[in-house]
């Protein structure tokens, strides 16, 4: 095992090396199977995310967020891990992870990886033993296993909804051929649900904590956090749970789990960091998990779902605040993910908030108008105090990809929702490094890669935008420089300023500005000793529509 000193950062930013380094930090996600494909095979692997780390370090982020790079069927894009100690070979080796640890760190870049505690995937040791066990036998109380209702067994124990639409159970087969219990999953049924209340399953994953901080991970992003504990009772979803009794769904008894994690955490003399995807509309529900003994950040999906509205954003920002300031824990602001519509596509639509439920195909989109809104949005999230997560592309400006050819799609989203949904592979298609080539620099051999890349891709590459002052790219890489060197976007420091009609404005410090014009024409400007930052050129000293700027006051 490669020993690894995660304080170590020679060019990372000012706080860097700081024990609450990531109350400020820049985090860059990437989804390994499409960001860079050094083998050629059609697939991102660590390589080849490796072989990028100049890139990375140079756009001046501060930690990657890796997705599931776990040996896995790949069923749901490696949120179905077969075993947590191994890489998945697509991906590389263990030796290839620890490489990549080290190679970061040594560039000031630390390492976050995905534990999802709610599922294993159906070919998981565990799920495999408890299948060939006969009903009632120890190896099958790791997991939800129950006998049907009804005559003979044949209906579900329940009937929750899963996160993936459809069935939440599905039905063994005995060796006799005979049909045999069920087991949940609130995913797909390659996911299998753990039950949390065995202690094979609480010890297992402290585990599998200290194996990837021993390696030198600085982070756990905890995938689906709140679904974790079930009621062992199994009762129906009913229009109204009092708070921590939803069958399924934020149950008080899971915050114990988290304390277990935290004490993992804390164990180390570089204190590592929970991250916690934690989708919830009662925010005070929400900050439970942000308490100072369970984890040290959760996403901030209210945020993200806003449309580009200055009320509703306002709104969020400011409940978000409000959250946030009875536990020690900053707030994080995020545009999207692997699971979510891009930011040029989505704010170029009539209605550019989000929601799972309101995926459908052919909905229209400006990509004119949601280029110039995803700019503005990149300069508001990142002149908020607190956390903020940039998904890969995004900084190259990219749109949704929907119209992958017939029999690409590969996400369960899409096929459980009958063809309905779109699914999520529109923001998962590999990345382009190149204007030109076959895979547009994906990898060097034109292996076509695992989803087809469109026509034109090449004009969103990063080498098409290395040079031009203008691009998506210079605009990410001068928003995070600024936020590592100017004093006052580092603190907490936030007040609200008087804005012109249609427009937000709020004060970083004692001499920054950022305003963000949503209004249907140029807006005035607050006085001003000097720009430091636009989404779009001023017209004339005002600010454009749909723009943003930061001003030294």
């Amino acid at each position: 095992m490669r020993s690894v000193n995660p304080t170590a950062h020679p060019t990372a930013g000012p706080a860097a090396s700081a024990p609450d380094w990531w109350r400020n930090a820049v985090i860059y996600q990437v989804y390994p199977r499409s960001f860079a494909d050094a083998d050629g095979d059609g697939t991102g692997d660590l390589a080849g995310v490796r072989d990028r780390l100049p890139y990375l370090a140079e756009l001046g982020v501060d930690a990657l967020w890796f997705t599931p790079w776990y040996r896995s069927p790949q069923a749901d894009g490696g949120y179905d891990v077969a075993d947590y100690r191994a890489i998945d070979p697509a991906f590389g080796t263990l030796a290839d992870a620890e490489e990549l640890i080290s190679a970061a760190g040594e560039l000031g870049i630390r390492t976050i990886v995905d534990v999802v505690p709610n599922h294993v995937s159906d070919q998981h040791a565990w799920f495999q033993e408890a299948l060939a066990a006969a009903p009632g036998d120890p190896a099958r109380d790791r997991f939800w296993f129950h006998d049907g209702r009804g005559l003979g067994g044949d209906e579900m124990p329940t009937r929750w909804t899963s996160s993936f639409a459809g069935d939440t159970w599905t039905r063994t087969t005995g060796p006799d051929g005979k049909p045999g219990q069920w087991y949940l999953h609130l995913f797909a049924p390659e996911q299998p649900d753990l039950n949390w209340n065995h202690p094979d399953v609480v010890a297992e994953h402290e585990a599998v904590l200290r194996f990837w901080y021993d390696r030198g991970v600085a982070g756990i992003r905890i995938d689906s956090a709140a679904l974790i504990a079930k009621d062992p009772e199994l009762p129906e979803v009913g229009e109204h749970h009092e708070p921590g009794r939803h069958p399924h769904l934020d149950r008080d008894e899971l915050h114990d789990v988290y304390r277990g994690w935290r004490k993992v955490a804390d164990s180390y003399e570089d204190p590592r960091i929970l991250v916690g995807e934690v989708w919830l509309d009662d925010n005070e529900r929400f900050v439970r998990y942000l308490r100072d003994d369970e984890m040290h950040m959760a996403f901030n999906f209210d945020f993200m779902s806003r449309p580009w509205d200055a009320e509703a954003l306002a709104g969020s920002i400011r409940s978000t605040f409000a959250a946030h300031a009875t536990v020690d824990a900053p707030p994080t602001w995020v545009l999207s993910n692997h699971d979510v519509t891009r930011p040029v596509t989505r704010y170029g639509r009539e209605d550019s908030s989000f929601a799972f439920s309101a995926k459908r195909f052919g909905t229209p989109t400006d990509l004119g108008l949601g280029a110039r809104r995803a700019r503005a949005a990149a300069l508001l999230t990142a002149a908020l105090p607190g956390v903020l997560y940039i998904y890969q592309g995004d900084e190259l400006g990219l749109p949704e990809v929907e119209d992958l050819p017939e029999g690409t799609r590969q996400d369960p989203m899409h096929f459980r929702s009958g063809g309905i949904d779109p699914g999520r592979d529109g923001c998962r298609v590999p990345l382009p490094w190149t204007a030109t080539g076959p895979t547009c620099g994906f990898n060097a051999t034109g292996t076509a890669p695992w989803l087809p890349q469109p026509e034109g891709w090449g004009a969103y590459a990063a080498a098409s935008q290395q040079d031009d002052p203008d691009s998506f790219l210079a605009l990410y890489r001068a928003a995070i420089r600024l936020r590592h060197t100017e004093t006052a976007l580092r603190g907490d420091a936030f007040a609200w300023t008087p804005a012109a009609p249609g427009t937000l404005a709020f004060r970083r410090g004692e001499d920054l500005v950022c305003v963000v014009n949503f209004g249907d024409a140029p807006a005035d400007l607050p006085a001003h000793t000097a720009v430091l930052i636009a989404s779009a050129p001023l017209e004339h000293g005002r600010l454009p529509q749909d723009a943003a700027v930061w001003l030294r006051t």
